[in-house]
C-alpha cells in the first residue's frame, strides 16, 4: 500500500523533515488476508451470453445445424441466468420474483402487442370451430405462462413477408415461457440443490430422457412446456452449482472427463435419432439436454471471473455492454427483423444497373446480405424500444447502453 504525506515549511523556508510510520509488519503466525472479490458483473458470463446471442441470429438466418453442436446457445443462456438467479436469491425470494418477472413483462407486453395488431391487420382471426378458450390464450402475450395462438399462415404469397412470418416471429416465445417457470421454481429447485446437489442436478436429464424420447407422451403444448423444462433444467440447476462453487471443488480433469463422456452419448443419441434437418439438436431433446449440459460444465469449469475483457477481447467491450443491457429486446425482435431483411433486398433489383450487372452475385450472396442488414435493424430497434427494459428495471431510459457514458465519468473523476 502507498502512503501518501504532505512536507511543511515552516514560514522562514526551512524544510521539516516529517517521520512517516512504517507499515505494520503482519505477524509471521498470522496468514495473509484474502483479497476481496471485486463486485460487479462478470465478463466472462457477459461474453458468453454475447456469443449466445449472436450465434442464435445467425443460426436463425442459415439454419445450420452445427451450429447446434459448436455452440449450444439455449443452454449456455440458462446456465447464465440460473447462476444469477442462484445470486440473487441472497434476498428475499418473493422479492427476486417479482423483480424478475417485472423485468421480463414490460418488453413482452410490446412486442407481443406489434405482433397481434400486425396478424389481425393482416386478417388473423379466431375461426368458427374455435372457442373462448382462444381467447384466454391470448392473455399469453401478456404473461407467458403458456403457448400463445398464432397462424401458421398469413398474408399473401406476393406480400413483404413469406406468409409463415407469424410462426416465426413468435415462435421465440418458447424461451420467454421457460424462463419463467424457471424463476418461479428457482427458490424450490435452489433449496433442493443445496441439500441434495447430485441428484437435483442430474434429475433434469432423467426427466428428458423420459418425456424426451417418447417414453413418455405428454400431448399438445403442455408436452413441449414439460420437455423444454426438463432438457434445459440440468443447465440451469448447473448456473446454481457455478454460483455455489461445486463445480469448482471438484478436480478439473474429473469434470472435463464426464463431461465428454456425457457429450459423446448425447451425439451418439443424435446419430441415431436425426430428424429431416439431420443433426440438429433442438429437435432432439435427449441429445440437446446431454451436449448442452456437458458444454455448459466445461464452460463454466474454466471460468476466470473477469472484471475487464483481456487483450484483444476488450475492443468488443461495448457492443459486450451493449448486447447484455438489451439482451431480451435482441432476442424478442430478432426474427422479425430478419425476415424484415428480405423486402429491402429486394428493393436492390428495382434497380436496372443492379439488377444487370450484379443481380447473379446478389442472388448468390442473398444470406450473407441479411446478415450484414439485420445488424443495423437490430440496432434501430434497441433505439426504438430498448430502453424499456431500464423502466422495467426501474432505471432511467437510455438510448444506447454500451458503457461509454459511464467510462467517461469515470476518467473525468
Amino acid at each position: 500500500m502507498t502512503h501518501s504525506y504532505t512536507a511543511q515549511f515552516p514560514a522562514d523556508g526551512t524544510a521539516v523533515p516529517v517521520q512517516v510510520p512504517a507499515p505494520p509488519v503482519p505477524s509471521p503466525a498470522a496468514p495473509p488476508a484474502k483479497a476481496a472479490k471485486a463486485s460487479g458483473r462478470d465478463r466472462y458470463l457477459d461474453l458468453l451470453r454475447s456469443l449466445a446471442l449472436v450465434r442464435v441470429v445467425i443460426y436463425h438466418i442459415f439454419g445450420w445445424a452445427w451450429l447446434t453442436i459448436l455452440f449450444p446457445s439455449m443452454g449456455v443462456m440458462f446456465a447464465l441466468a440460473g447462476s444469477l438467479m442462484a445470486r440473487s436469491l441472497s434476498r428475499p425470494a418473493w422479492g427476486v420474483i417479482r423483480g424478475r418477472v417485472r423485468r421480463l413483462l414490460p418488453p413482452m407486453w410490446v412486442f407481443g402487442s406489434v405482433m397481434l395488431v400486425l396478424m389481425f391487420a393482416a386478417g388473423w382471426k379466431a375461426s368458427k370451430e374455435e372457442t373462448l378458450w382462444w381467447f384466454i390464450k391470448l392473455a399469453n402475450f401478456i404473461v407467458p405462462v403458456g403457448a400463445p395462438p398464432f397462424p401458421w399462415e398469413i398474408g399473401d404469397k406476393g406480400g413483404l413477408l413469406e406468409q409463415t412470418w407469424a410462426v416465426q416471429s413468435v415462435g421465440p416465445l418458447w424461451y420467454l415461457r421457460a424462463y419463467l417457470w424457471f424463476v418461479i421454481a428457482s427458490p424450490l429447485l435452489l433449496r433442493a440443490f443445496r441439500k441434495l446437489p447430485w441428484v437435483t442436478l442430474l434429475a433434469p436429464l432423467a426427466l428428458t430422457a423420459i418425456v424426451g424420447t417418447g417414453l413418455v407422451k405428454i400431448p399438445g403444448e403442455t408436452g413441449n412446456a414439460v420437455t423444454d423444462f426438463a432438457q434445459f433444467g440440468a443447465c440451469w440447476i448447473l448456473g446454481f452449482a457455478h454460483h455455489d462453487g461445486l463445480i469448482q471443488k471438484v478436480h478439473r480433469y474429473v469434470t472435463v472427463s464426464c463431461s465428454a463422456i456425457i457429450m459423446a452419448f448425447g451425439l451418439w443419441w443424435a446419430s441415431g435419432h436425426q430428424t429431416r434437418d439431420g443433426w440438429d439438436l433442438n429437435d432432439i431433446p435427449l441429445a440437446q439436454a446431454t451436449w448442452s449440459f456437458g458444454f455448459c460444465v466445461i464452460l463454466l469449469s474454466y471460468s476466470p471471473s473477469w472484471q475487464q475483457l483481456p487483450g484483444k477481447l476488450a475492443r468488443f467491450d461495448k457492443l459486450v455492454t451493449l448486447s447484455n443491457n438489451r439482451a431480451v429486446t435482441i432476442y424478442l425482435w430478432h426474427n422479425f427483423l430478419i425476415m424484415a431483411t428480405v423486402p429491402l433486398i429486394d428493393l436492390l433489383w428495382s434497380v436496372p444497373f443492379l439488377d444487370e450487372h450484379f443481380g447473379g452475385f446478389l442472388e448468390n450472396t442473398y444470406m450473407l446480405w441479411m446478415v450484414v442488414l439485420v445488424w443495423p435493424l437490430i440496432g434501430l430497434m434497441i433505439v426504438s424500444v430498448g430502453w424499456i427494459e431500464d423502466l422495467a428495471a426501474k432505471r432511467s431510459p437510455r438510448l444506447w447502453p454500451n458503457g461509454a457514458s459511464r467510462k467517461g465519468r469515470r476518467a473525468r473523476v
